[in-house]
């Protein structure tokens, strides 16, 4: 059966799927379970293996869930006497098993590796992939001269961007275009084409205007809205791998913004203390529902979909304002 679970676990990753590895890591007779014993849970609430009988498994399945949302591990028990087991660190709950016993569980949510899709052989794209690479990322390097000569270690390299599609499965997808005069305005079609989560152009204000003009008749308005120039968080970066460093900086924060993976938004909001409302991004213009981003502007209040909108609102606020009232 392990060796079953191996291979379960093994194209799960291949496919960038989540999911959970639950160990049997104590137990106290009478209970069917014997230390070693797993199982894998996946988000679909699927469960494959063994970690006991029943009574078991749906707490199982509840509590890998709730790892998955929020992307840490857990030990649990399941014991005759939640009082009497507790301790620090771990998570008594009741067996309900006429038979007794007790049996702990440690629940190690997997996630798969965020993607990074890394536009340009530029120093500063070369630079991107190898921290990405170190800090644990899948990196795909674009470019029509990209080999692994110049991106070493990196598995996906596509010199045919207009014709290749990254499928990121669950994982979230960041995207930088480091062409620098290259191939810029077709590198940023190529990255839209993606969807990523997270979109990022290393040019000047006045090269990036130049960029928007060109594409603004070939992508919705919305689209260019949510790229983010310039790229990376001003920390007074010089050198490529100082950029490198800032943009990196920049994606972790947007990643760990949002949730791992919020596999239940519809319990999620029914427990909120606010009622549920919808809005109007007026940057996007995306249907937003109990947005964590907000401004306030002239005695109203906005709503936006990510930080990246709020912020490009509170530097012309009357702009979108004008716009809004316009739709």
């Amino acid at each position: 059966m392990q060796r079953d679970l191996f291979e379960l676990a093994s194209d799960l990753a291949r496919r960038g799927e989540p999911f959970v590895l639950a160990t049997v890591v104590a137990r106290q007779p009478p209970i069917s379970a014997q230390v070693g014993d797993m199982a894998i849970v996946t988000r679909d609430r699927s469960f494959h293996g063994w970690v006991g009988g029943s009574c078991t498994r749906p707490t199982v399945i509840a509590e890998a869930i709730q790892a998955l949302e929020e992307g840490r591990p857990r030990l649990v028990a399941l014991a005759p006497d939640v009082d009497a087991y507790g301790r620090a660190g771990l998570k008594v709950m009741p067996m309900t098993c006429h038979s007794g016993g007790t049996v702990e569980i440690y629940i190690q949510p997997v996630l798969p590796a965020p993607r990074l899709l890394v536009y340009g052989v530029s120093p500063t794209a070369r630079a991107l992939a190898r921290l990405a690479l170190a800090m644990g990322y899948r990196v795909c390097a674009v470019d029509p001269a990209a080999d692994s000569a110049a991106f070493p270690g990196v598995e996906d390299i596509a010199v045919d961007p207009e014709n290749t599609r990254f499928e990121k499965g669950s994982a979230p997808l960041f995207a930088v275009v480091a062409t620098q005069g290259q191939w810029d305005e077709k590198a940023i079609l190529a990255a839209i084409a993606q969807s990523p989560d997270y979109l990022a152009v290393m040019a000047s204000a006045k090269r990036f205007d130049e960029m928007r003009a060109w594409l603004g008749g070939q992508v919705p308005e919305a689209a260019l809205l949510r790229i983010k120039n310039p790229a990376g968080l001003d920390i007074g970066a010089e050198r490529p791998e100082e950029i490198a460093v800032s943009i990196l900086a920049e994606i972790v924060r947007e990643h760990r913004r949002a949730a791992p993976f919020p596999l239940h938004p519809r319990e999620e909001s029914a427990t909120r203390s606010e009622p549920a409302f919808e809005a109007r991004d007026p940057v996007c213009g995306m249907t937003v529902s109990n947005a964590i981003h907000r401004a306030h502007h002239d005695g109203h209040e906005y709503f936006f979909c990510c930080s990246g909108c709020r912020e490009r609102f509170l530097s012309t606020p009357k702009r979108y304002v004008d716009a809004e009232a316009t739709r």
